[in-house]
């Protein structure tokens, strides 16, 4: 077998003097260079171990400080599944309200806004086609757990009551919920998990450390008759939420 690069077995020897109580929370480690002494290699393998744990949630780096090692956070539990997509309410209460926290969100919309050309193809229209995009910050108990931008067809619900996902009667009710006020039945959602390092602006919006971990989703929405209805991409930051997927089973 291939051998372990060296920032992955140093991380792997952090790991142990945190889990072994050598190091605990709050704790500030010892420089690079007595690390890097220590275990016989460059500090610059040092600086990976590190950055990794940092983007893990284990460690968190202070600025003009040093590198200590993290308190550990509950994590939110954000499920995924049909069962999410009741009729008359918010999904994103519903998870919030089953762990027992108070969800809420604060989003900005825009009409008429170009699609860009990966948006377009989810969506099944021409690269340019006008949006209805949303940007939304969602909280839990106050704090920043989730992020996500929306993009619908403005052709789908423009004129409507629903043109506006958080405006006018139907605000704020879930994608599935406010297309069927407009007679379109939304049948199914496909989800595209994938990890990823945070972005500054991303890291900078959810208080988490650059580069950290998130889960990005790419899910979209379907009709009965298999047109794209919503698009949207999810960051979920690993250190803050657990994603878990229920699957039902057809008997």
């Amino acid at each position: 077998m291939p051998e372990q690069p060296p920032y992955l077995r140093i991380a792997d020897v952090l790991r142990q003097k945190i889990a072994e109580q050598e190091w605990t929370p709050g704790d500030r480690l010892p420089s690079r260079a007595q690390i890097a002494e220590e275990c016989g290699v460059g500090e610059n393998v040092v600086r990976r171990a590190q950055e990794l744990l940092i983007s893990q949630g284990v460690l968190e780096g202070r600025a003009g400080s040093g590198t200590y090692v993290a308190e550990p956070r509950q994590r939110v539990r954000v499920v995924r599944s049909s069962a999410r997509e009741q009729r008359g309410g918010s999904p994103f209460r519903a998870d919030m309200n089953a762990v027992g926290k108070l969800g809420d969100w604060e989003s900005r919309t825009e009409a008429k806004v170009p699609a860009p050309a990966e948006i377009a193809a989810r969506l099944g229209i021409a690269e340019g086609g006008l949006c209805v995009r949303t940007v939304y910050e969602f909280l839990a108990d106050g704090r920043p757990v989730q992020l996500s931008t929306s993009w619908e067809p403005y052709d789908l619900t423009a004129g409507t009551v629903v043109v506006l996902p958080e405006g006018g009667p139907h605000a704020g009710v879930g994608v599935a919920n406010r297309m069927a006020e407009i007679g379109i039945t939304v049948s199914h959602a496909v989800e595209q998990p994938e990890p990823r390092q945070a972005t500054a602006e991303e890291a900078s919006l959810l208080g988490i450390q650059k580069a950290s971990l998130v889960t990005h989703i790419r899910r979209t929405y379907y009709s009965d008759e298999g047109r794209p209805v919503e698009t949207a991409d999810i960051v979920v930051p690993a250190a803050l939420c657990e994603i878990v997927y229920e699957i039902p089973i057809s008997r």
